[in-house]
């Protein structure tokens, strides 16, 4: 059984305009101890479902249709006070910007033993305390630093904090939000490299989410091309990455420079994408893509089947 399945997913966003469709019938599965990584630009949706996952969507947002389905249960039936014990022992998330995720004013060891004693109340003091020494131990932060505040941290030791965080409950779902944004290369590939040792060293589920398809296609088993809303393209990293079969993923390849191999020329990507305030009866990509034709402006396109697991939402590819 999968750990995690999005049946159908469609979310919007009400605003004055109308219902902005963010995320339009998706499909995701995930199986344990396995990684996803959900790249596209901004917009396209992919942190959109990152937060109905962890039923954090803002006030203006709902889910319009489909369901999410972890370890069997449905959460995204769940009420309020349900979701609660969910997050964090279930289904965790390590946020893209780490200094807003941390509370400035409380110390970093407080923040982390407050989540765990929500969770465990039936965990003594003590024990509480060794659990956190245990994750700074396991994240590679020194623990004469367990009691200090966010500011005084550096960017990598907030990000480590964060992951911390997010691995004090053993949850089975982790939802990693650009967790590299903002640090430098060195820093961002140990902390690559530190959460892949850490989810194959406890078994986790991980949803990376990216910009960047080269990252992602490092790090994860699989990848889903996401584009206004849709997801249009997934299968095995290495796969989708080098045998890229929609045009966006092949633009997103394109758009990305490389410090090895042959050099070539980046190429753009055109336009911008479409409006998700109303009805699109056709292709979403057809005004920015090369293969457009007449017909991809009137019927949306359908499923290809590339090989058994590599699939593409495009009628030319």
């Amino acid at each position: 059984m999968a750990l995690l399945k999005v049946e159908n997913l469609s979310i919007g966003y009400r605003t004055a305009g109308g219902m902005l469709k963010a995320v339009d019938g998706v499909n995701l599965s995930l199986e344990e101890g396995r990684s996803l990584g959900l790249v596209g630009e901004s917009g396209c949706g992919k942190t959109t479902i990152g937060m109905a996952l962890m039923g954090l969507l803002p006030p203006n947002g709902s889910i319009t249709g489909g369901r999410i389905v972890l370890d069997g249960v449905e959460i995204s039936a769940l009420d309020e006070e349900e979701l609660r014990k969910v997050r964090w022992s279930q289904v965790a998330m390590i946020f893209q910007a780490a200094m807003n995720a941390l509370n400035p004013v409380i110390r970093v060891s407080a923040q982390m033993t407050e989540a765990i004693r929500t969770h465990r109340p039936d965990m003594d003091e003590q024990a509480i305390m060794q659990r956190v020494e245990g994750l700074f131990n396991l994240v590679g932060l020194p623990l004469e630093r367990l009691h200090d505040f966010p500011h005084q941290y550096s960017g990598g030791m907030k990000q480590r904090a964060i992951i911390a965080m997010a691995l004090a409950l053993n949850p089975k779902l982790i939802i990693a939000d650009e967790p590299t944004t903002a640090l430098d290369v060195i820093v961002q590939d140990q902390i690559l490299k530190e959460t892949k040792v850490l989810q194959e060293q406890f078994d986790i589920g991980i949803i990376f989410i990216s910009h960047d398809i080269s990252i992602v296609a490092e790090v994860c088993h699989d990848i889903g091309v996401m584009y206004a809303g849709q997801l249009v393209e997934a299968g095995p990293a290495q796969e989708v990455f080098f045998n890229s079969k929609h045009p966006y993923t092949r633009a997103l390849v394109g758009s990305f420079p490389t410090l090895a191999g042959p050099k070539s020329k980046l190429t753009p990507i055109p336009g911008e994408p479409p409006n998700l305030i109303g009805a699109i009866p056709g292709c979403r990509f057809c005004d920015r893509c090369p293969k457009d034709t007449a017909s991809c402006k009137l019927e949306p396109p359908k499923w290809q089947e590339i090989n058994e697991r590599h699939w593409v939402l495009c009628d030319h590819c």
